[in-house]
């Protein structure tokens, strides 16, 4: 069964195609809840809830190639996870300190594995992960940062600068170990 069948048995309600999708796209989106929600637990129940939300909006979805649902679930665990953000939020997210550009060394990256990046960044403090994550890794700009979690755009271009920097650090760190 391909998944443009799968897609129109869950918008009959079918329990079955219902579950087979999710387990098609679970693991991912857990992983895109986890590079900003640090606890388990909740980005597990900000998961499901996205997934809620797919499967009760699934009419709406026209179906047009394999990347249509995964963008479309991408774009509700996103919000969710955005939502659950500005309700949290953290005095980290509030810092408004005066951002300095900073520049990577990005030579060490190509010596290390992404899972080795990936801890790194998730090691990262909550408002340096998530501006970093939501500016980088998906592409928003500040302004649609700061419109998002209820931030200045100040304070967006702070936490990404000072994720910069604590990245600058833990590779600096890494490429002492690989050079020995």
């Amino acid at each position: 069964m391909n998944e443009e069948q799968i897609i129109a048995l869950c918008k009959k309600g079918d329990p079955p195609a219902q579950k087979k999708l999710f387990g098609m796209y679970s693991k991912g989106m857990l992983a895109v809840c986890r590079r900003y929600i640090k606890d388990n637990n909740n980005a597990e129940e900000l998961m499901l809830n996205g997934f809620f939300k797919f499967f009760t909006t699934i009419e709406r979805f026209n179906y047009s190639d394999e990347k249509s649902i995964g963008s479309w679930l991408k774009t509700i665990i996103l919000n969710e996870c955005f939502m659950f953000l500005r309700r949290n939020k953290d005095e980290q997210l509030l810092s408004e300190d005066f951002a300095v550009e900073v520049s990577m060394d990005e030579g060490i990256l190509d010596k290390m594995e992404a899972a080795e990046i990936l801890r790194l960044i998730a090691a990262m403090p909550d408002g340096y992960r998530v501006v970093f994550s939501m500016y980088i890794i998906e592409g928003y700009s500040h302004k649609e940062i700061s419109t998002i979690l209820g931030i200045t755009e100040g304070a967006s271009k702070s936490q990404l600068s000072r994720a910069k920097i604590f990245l600058q650090k833990k590779l600096a760190a890494n490429e002492m170990m690989y050079e020995r």
